[in-house]
């Protein structure tokens, strides 16, 4: 038996290790995420150019992160070959960053979308766009944290959250539609308006999934079939 625990610690020691370094490559993952979002509305808000150029280097070194840590969670799984309460906290880590890749994404189309704007001053409000901005921020930071800290009460509190991000996204859209109604020569201006405001609801969507991943990882509970970021695909 002594025998037995001396090649087991070493081999879970190993395992441990690994897994630390995941946590730690995803916390970084999550902190350039989390500056890209904010640059990118920053960026659109400000029209700030040199803003949305420090967004799209930081989505090349998220996209670096990405593969990073999926190439290590599948040296763990095939390496370490985990009972099945490892197994679901590395299937969840390659899942969550599938879903931080594509916040990422998003952080870089809103940066687009300031290229694409004319130098006129906004005549939409911007007030509920930054407020959208700073709830998906804390989503996201919210699902990292929950993962790495096994806080299921945490991780299921993202989707509550996600509804303020909805019900903001609903008073902006009606600004919108209210404002084009005024002035139908502002249509242009309130597209971009609509497409950064959806990006940053796909964002919570995205966020929302990362909380229903550390629920399958603790307690083996599939996250629901069609979710929130299928949706926003329809």
């Amino acid at each position: 038996m002594g025998d037995i625990k001396e090649i087991a610690m070493p081999a879970r020691a190993k395992y441990e290790k690994d897994l630390s370094e995941i946590f730690d490559r995803l916390v970084l993952m999550c902190r350039y995420i989390e500056s890209a979002i904010e640059k990118s509305v920053k960026a659109f808000i400000e029209r700030d150019f040199e803003l949305v150029q420090e967004v799209f280097a930081e989505d090349k070194i998220v996209d670096k992160l990405e593969r990073k840590i999926e190439k290590a969670c599948l040296r763990l799984l095939v390496m370490q070959q985990p009972v099945a309460s490892d197994f679901r906290e590395v299937y969840a880590a390659l899942k969550m960053i599938t879903d931080l890749e594509r916040i990422g994404d998003q952080a870089r189309d809103i940066a687009e979308i300031t290229t694409r704007t004319e130098s006129e001053e906004y005549t939409g409000k911007l007030e509920n766009i930054h407020q959208m901005a700073v709830i998906v921020i804390q989503m996201v930071k919210d699902g990292i944290q929950a993962y790495i800290n096994r806080d299921l009460e945490l991780a299921r509190s993202i989707e509550t959250t996600d509804d303020k991000v909805d019900e903001l996204f609903n008073v902006i859209r009606n600004e919108i539609v209210a404002q084009v109604k005024k002035a139908p020569d502002g249509a242009e201006q309130a597209i971009m308006l609509l497409m950064v405001t959806k990006y940053l609801e796909r964002i919570g969507d995205h966020a929302v999934n990362l909380g229903e991943w550390v629920e399958y990882a603790a307690t083996g509970k599939a996250p629901k079939k069609e979710t929130k970021k299928e949706k926003t695909k329809a």
